[in-house]
Formats: C-alpha cells, sequence, structure tokens
C-alpha cells in the first residue's frame, strides 16, 4: 500500500474562532503503482489532503501512513518520507532558480548527498522521463516556454527518486498542446515506471483520460471513492456537488435520453466514436 489515511480530520485555527474543519474523518487506501485523481470544488480539501501525504501538515485526529509507516510515529525519519513522496505543488515553475535546467535538477539529489557519475545519471534519467530536450538542459529554467519549465519543476522532484509523484493541478495554465504533452509524459512514466501517481485536477476530461481511481471531496469529505468508470456514472450525484462528468459523456447521456439506442458509459472522445460507429453499423437500431 502507498498510502493510506485512517480516520483523518484537520481544522484550521483550531481553538479559535476562526476554526475551520477542512477535512473530516477521511479514509482512502492509494495502492502501489495506482494513477489517482483527486476531484472537488474549490474549497473542498483538495490541496490540504496531499499536504498530509508527504507530512508538511498534521492532522489533527487520525494517522497517515506511507508505506506502511506511520509518519507522525515518535522515532519516523520524515527527511526519509518526503524523500518517497514527491509533491508538486500548482505552478511549481516559481520555485525554480538555479542559472540552468540542469542545475536547478541537481539540486535535490546534491542535497542527498549524490554526486559523481551517481548524480549525473539521476539528473538526465530525470530530464529524459518528462521528455525535456538536451539542447535546453544548460539554458536558463527562466528562458523556457511554461510547459517547459513545468517539466523542469517535474524533473526536480523525479530526481530525488520518490516512489509517489503528487501533482496540484500540474497543467494550469497551460495550452492545449502543453497540456497533452506533459500528461503524456506523466502516463509513459507510470506505466514504465509503475510510479504511484497522485492527481488533483478541475478537468474532469483529464482524469477521465487518465486516473484508474478517483477520489471525490465535497466540504472536506470523500463523497465517492472507487473506480474512475464507476464514479461517472454518478452524473446526477456529481452534479448536485458543483461537479460534473466529461463533456463527452454528457453528449451520449443526452443522446440516450432522446431515444438513441446507444451504449453512453465513455470516459473518452475516442471510446464515444466507437460507440456511436457501432450504432450506425447496426443501422441505427
Amino acid at each position: 500500500m502507498a498510502i493510506k489515511i485512517k480516520n483523518l480530520t484537520h481544522k484550521y485555527n483550531e481553538g479559535t474562532p476562526f476554526e475551520k474543519v477542512a477535512l473530516k474523518n477521511i479514509n482512502i487506501h492509494i495502492k502501489d503503482g495506482t494513477f489517482l485523481g483527486i476531484i472537488g470544488h474549490t474549497g473542498s480539501g483538495k490541496s490540504t489532503l496531499i499536504q498530509m501525504f508527504n507530512g508538511l501538515l498534521k492532522p489533527t485526529e487520525g494517522q497517515v501512513f506511507v508505506k506502511g509507516i506511520d509518519i507522525h510515529a515518535q522515532n519516523t525519519n520524515k527527511k526519509q518520507i518526503r524523500q518517497s513522496v514527491g509533491l508538486v505543488f500548482q505552478y511549481p515553475e516559481y520555485q525554480l532558480f538555479e542559472m540552468t535546467v540542469y542545475d536547478d535538477v541537481a539540486y535535490g539529489p546534491k542535497n542527498l548527498g549524490l554526486e559523481g557519475d551517481a548524480l549525473k545519471k539521476r539528473i538526465e534519467q530525470s530530464l529524459r522521463a518528462v521528455g525535456l530536450k538536451e539542447e535546453l538542459w544548460q539554458k536558463s529554467p527562466f528562458e523556457l516556454s511554461g510547459g517547459q519549465k513545468r517539466r523542469v519543476a517535474i524533473a526536480g522532484v523525479l530526481a530525488m527518486n520518490p516512489d509517489i509523484l503528487i501533482l496540484d493541478e500540474p497543467t494550469a495554465g497551460l495550452d492545449p498542446k502543453g497540456r497533452e504533452e506533459l500528461f503524456g509524459q506523466l502516463k509513459k512514466m507510470h506505466e514504465e515506471s509503475h510510479l504511484t501517481i497522485v492527481l488533483i485536477s478541475h478537468s474532469m476530461e483529464d482524469v477521465a483520460r487518465y486516473a484508474e481511481e478517483l477520489v471525490v471531496l465535497y466540504r472536506g469529505e470523500v463523497a465517492f471513492k472507487g473506480e474512475t468508470r464507476e464514479i461517472f456514472k454518478h452524473r446526477r450525484d456529481l452534479e448536485c456537488i458543483g461537479l460534473g462528468v466529461p463533456q463527452v459523456r454528457h453528449i451520449m447521456d443526452e443522446l440516450k435520453e432522446k431515444g438513441m439506442d446507444i451504449d453512453s458509459d465513455v470516459l473518452t472522445v475516442e471510446e464515444a466514436a466507437d460507440k456511436l460507429v457501432q450504432y450506425l453499423e447496426r443501422g441505427g437500431k
């Protein structure tokens, strides 16, 4: 088990007139090698939750286990836990600071004590994993495009060799091409390295295409959790809490409600196209 959250509650400003319950009685199991999506409207507790995963925040109640270790137990090495759980915040390019891309990615593993060939190998593997061309490695990160900066920031986290990669809106502000390229690289890393990935996103299309499982938060509580396809079958319930389903699923549901005998259980445009072709091949029956 990569991460286990048990009976977790978190309150900000506890015991003051400004006390706010951000998370309430959360129970989540994230299996090794899973691509998990976390969705919910603004203020639902998503960002608070992921900061629990590597100990940046301590729960008011409950426990957090990473690889079976209670990260807030008295003898737990939190530094080691944070190496295992790589967290990439929204707009991570604002954290870039070195003179070159190569040096920025090197910063973390250098602090772990890596040097020589081991350091060089770790940096180059990380930069190649995010698809950043070698011709850019000696450039200033501030000369790069938004999508390229995002890749540098993710490479810097990967260079710490984490078992779990957590991404908070990694494609925010990117154009469609940049989004597609970044997600393509994340999918490739997930499949080839069996990396556990946790993705926060407001895009139902993105989580539908890439996440195998979903956790839906609503007002600090888990409203739904399970396989992505099963979660998106609850279209009406999701709409009641201010969310929705991928637009293509909505369209297919509407066509079905208007009398077309089609299977609306789709997550992507490609799946919808296949279902419509099957419908037409049956002569619209």
